[in-house]
């Protein structure tokens, strides 16, 4: 009997961002398409808030960018300011007082915010503002905001002098009645930058989002750089101390867009580039070269073009089911396993392949396709990896705190074989990796162990209250 469908596991990362400021256009709707271009950032929950010069107004639900809105409720949704959200959950479990933006009224003025990150002081943070509950670190964040606020500052100068202390990773937009805000922390951990319209200004997690609305690319919002955009234009603050940038080197491997360009690289040539150097660094005798989809296919293509092996596409993907890493437990992923890939076995039977696919992380998918893919009749199964064995937590935005879980958290590439069931294994070199991306300036502390902050205690965080 034929084995079903698997899905293949991932890390999650934590969500999209974007904002517009635009006077006189339809700023919801511009939001809701550059949304829609982020939601592979997030699937738990969608929100956008808009400002009309005088009110804020947030919707928000959970589901995808498409369940959430429709033609009533964007009509409903007016104002030259807005921000959105998509949201996969790190701090904070997924229930609907987790979804974004994050609002508090402040006066007869609101101020509302959408976050991709993890702060790694929530405790800390928590104590300084009085606050006994939280429902995330969004959620810390935007009440110490609001508190400033309150004390009589405007937007700009209440997140100026608030986010410094902030630490982790946070890349922020955040609007009042008339103002948008877009940051980043000053390591850049995580991308956002700034495009303009005809008439108006944008901020999107990635570029690709940009090109949705037909926005134009600018720049990248530097780390450690406050951009406020008003009735006056754009300009920046610079509130924190220089430190180095550490931009998430899993942008690159996995979360971005392939269409997306980070530090005016494209990650679709960067992902080609990897796949091009593993095959010099981990060459096997085979009959085709097989990618794991979608995001292993720019690697795959990549290694057949070193190495002279024939491309094929024998893996079918339902292009209907979410992507694996938005399922937050383990009981979620599991129940999905059987929804989104499907062997060809006319491709497979009697070939030996190479398997590419752009990461390991808890590895127990990845054996269920092996052993699929074996069922489908292929005479040998060499797997590469187009980065390094993944061995540490994260603790700026993805969900892989517990190294307990990690598939080579300590064991080495040959037990790591083994228990994949494939005749051999290849990891891409970090240098090689980092090479590939034509860049610099990374956090590679999943793959090395080297954080860039101090998160001694960051496993020892403020209890969030489930609601």
């Amino acid at each position: 009997m034929a084995e079903s469908p698997i899905l293949v596991q991932r890390p999650g990362e934590a969500c999209g961002v974007f904002g517009v400021f635009a006077p006189g256009e339809e700023t919801a709707r511009l939001t809701y398409f550059g949304l829609y271009a982020l939601q592979h950032r997030g699937q738990e929950s969608a929100g956008i808030a808009v400002a009309d010069g005088e009110t804020v107004t947030v919707f928000k639900d959970l589901g995808l960018v498409a369940q959430v809105f429709d033609e009533p409720t964007l009509a409903t949704l007016e104002g030259g300011v807005a921000i959105g959200h998509t949201r996969y959950s790190t701090t904070g479990s997924s229930v609907w007082a987790n979804s974004q933006p994050v609002y508090r009224q402040v006066g007869d003025n609101g101020i509302a915010l959408a976050h991709n990150g993890n702060l790694t002081n929530t405790a800390r943070l928590a104590a300084d503002i009085g606050r006994l509950f939280a429902t995330s670190d969004s959620d810390l964040m935007t009440e110490a905001i609001a508190t400033a606020m309150a004390d009589g500052c405007d937007l700009e100068r209440a997140v100026v002098d608030t986010i410094t202390g902030f630490e982790g990773a946070f890349s922020l937009a955040i609007m009042d009645r008339s103002t948008l805000v877009a940051l980043r922390d000053p390591h850049g951990f995580r991308p956002l930058c700034l495009g303009r319209l005809r008439e108006g200004w944008v901020i999107a997690s990635e570029t690709a989002a940009l090109d949705i609305i037909g926005a134009s690319f600018v720049r990248q919002v530097e780390p450690g750089e406050v951009l406020v955009i008003d009735g006056s234009g754009v300009r920046s603050r610079w509130p924190f101390a220089e430190v180095e940038r550490r931009l998430c080197l899993f942008e690159f491997v996995y979360f971005a867009r392939p269409d997306s360009s980070l530090e005016g690289r494209n990650v679709h040539a960067a992902r080609r580039q990897m796949g091009y150097r593993l095959a010099e660094q981990a060459p096997v005798a085979a009959d085709i070269v097989v990618p794991v989809p979608e995001s292993g296919i720019p690697a795959a293509q990549g290694f057949a073009a070193r190495s002279g092996i024939p491309y094929a596409d024998a893996l079918v993907k339902n292009r209907y089911v979410g992507r694996t890493f938005i399922q937050p437990t383990q009981s979620m992923r599991d129940q999905g396993i059987r929804m989104k890939l499907n062997p060809i076995p006319e491709v497979l039977a009697g070939r030996r392949i190479v398997m590419v696919d752009d990461s390991i992380v808890r590895g127990s998918t990845t054996r269920q396709l092996v052993r699929m893919v074996r069922h489908a009749g292929a005479a040998e199964i060499h797997l590469r990896i187009s980065s390094p064995p993944y061995r540490w937590p994260c603790h700026y935005g993805m969900d892989t705190g517990d190294r307990d879980t990690l598939l080579a958290a300590d064991r080495t590439v040959e037990e790591i074989r083994e228990f994949l069931e494939v005749d051999s294994l290849g990891y891409l070199e970090l240098d090689a990796l980092i090479g590939a991306t034509g860049v610099d300036g990374f956090c590679t502390a999943c793959l090395s162990g080297d954080y860039p902050t101090d998160v001694g205690t960051a496993g020892d965080k403020y209890v969030l209250e489930r609601t």
